[in-house]
């Protein structure tokens, strides 16, 4: 009997000996019924069993050998989601979806060999069968991850747009209280520092919404009106230097400073690079703007030891930071999205963002056209 033929024969035996493992590792609190346990399986069963009847090539069966997926959207793979899906729904975890796939392989392989005469095409089908489960587990297990890191990102992305709110209101209030001429000069310095770390907290809450909204595959929204570089450069080092009292930051403006930008978000761009500047680097920091020939280029300039080289090619990678501790005081506003941030904001201008790092120190270079196209 070949293998599919048992398969197909054996089918209910096959499904009772799943559905009693799956339940062994279910959740208590899951509510898979018995009858979705057994579908699920049945489901999988028969698709298994029709992909090891199909005739397959050499250079079909290499290709899977090495994880390719011809067609990601076959009956066969869809299987495979929806029951990851179903499993994340009911509260597995991947080690369990992983569970499930090996005591079915056992069970199917155990029983088959009982009737098989152990020939060479006994060993084909064998294989066939193993390769089709290892296609199955490799679909669920990416769509499990694929569905998890997207739960994650649409929560980071509520739960940043929720802290919005509260933390205007922290801002809006300290400085309606620093405005009061009765308040004691110990009572401003506390509600300064309150305010310096509500901004480092908006700085953070701003950085994370970017992050996720990109990570759910939305373009990052701009919003291009006249603006004058100048301001934004001299705006952006007032709301580092308030929080960094300590920065000691120039800034210089060169040529044709007007043009056509979302002013926030290049404003976003210079606060991100300046506060890395402040809390990787030493010396002074200096932001230059020239205008020249439609094109406006920023440059973001500190001092300090240079960033190791094997950590250049993910430096604008999200979550990831330098090896290198702050050397200034202050806490860090940072969880290792500032230029990842500023990436995207320079491409969404139709921009570009390079850094380079020697022990003169580090530069960062910002390249934008002063007129980008509209955006899409």
């Amino acid at each position: 009997m070949s293998l599919s033929d048992f398969i197909e024969s054996n089918l209910s035996a096959l499904v009772e000996d799943w559905t009693e493992y799956a339940r062994t590792v279910s959740q208590k609190d899951s509510h898979l019924t018995n009858t979705q346990l057994r579908n699920s399986a049945c489901d999988i069963l028969i698709r298994i069993a029709a992909d090891v009847r199909e005739r397959q090539t050499d250079a079909q069966q290499k290709a899977k050998s090495r994880g390719d997926r011809p067609d990601a959207e076959s009956g066969f793979n869809r299987i495979a989601h929806e029951h990851a899906d179903d499993r994340l729904a009911h509260g597995y975890g991947i080690n369990d979806v992983v569970a499930e796939y090996r005591a079915l392989r056992a069970s199917v392989l155990r029983g088959w060999l009982q009737t098989s005469a152990g020939d060479a095409a006994a060993s084909q089908e064998m294989i066939r069968f193993n390769e089709a489960i290892d296609q199955m587990l490799a679909e669920s297990v990416r769509q499990y991850a694929q569905r998890t890191e997207r739960i994650r990102d649409l929560f980071a992305g509520v739960l940043a747009h929720d802290l919005r709110s509260p933390l205007a209101a922290i801002l809006n209030s300290a400085e309606v209280v620093l405005h009061d001429d009765g308040l004691s000069s110990s009572g401003v310095r506390a509600v300064a520092i309150a305010q310096r770390g509500a901004v480092r907290m908006k700085r953070m809450v701003d950085d994370l919404l970017v992050f996720t909204r990109t990570r759910l595959g939305d373009t990052l929204p701009v919003d291009f009106t006249p603006q004058d570089i100048g301001r934004i450069c001299n705006d952006a080092t007032d709301e580092v230097r308030a929080s960094y009292p300590d920065a000691c930051i120039g800034v210089r403006l060169t040529g044709e400073l007007a043009g056509m930008w979302d002013g926030a978000r290049i404003g976003q761009l210079l606060v991100n690079l300046l506060v890395n500047a402040v809390q990787h680097g030493s010396g002074n920091i200096s932001v230059n703007a020239l205008g020249h020939d439609g094109q406006m280029t920023l440059v973001v300039s500190n001092g300090g030891n240079p960033i190791p080289a094997a950590v250049l090619p993910t430096l604008f990678d999200p979550l990831t930071r330098e090896n290198q501790s702050p050397r200034r005081s202050g806490p860090s506003s940072s969880m290792g999205l500032g230029l990842y941030i500023c990436r995207c904001i320079a491409r969404a201008h139709d921009g570009t963002i390079q850094v380079e790092s020697t022990k003169g120190g580090t530069i960062f270079t910002v390249q934008i056209p002063r007129f980008p196209s509209s955006p899409r």
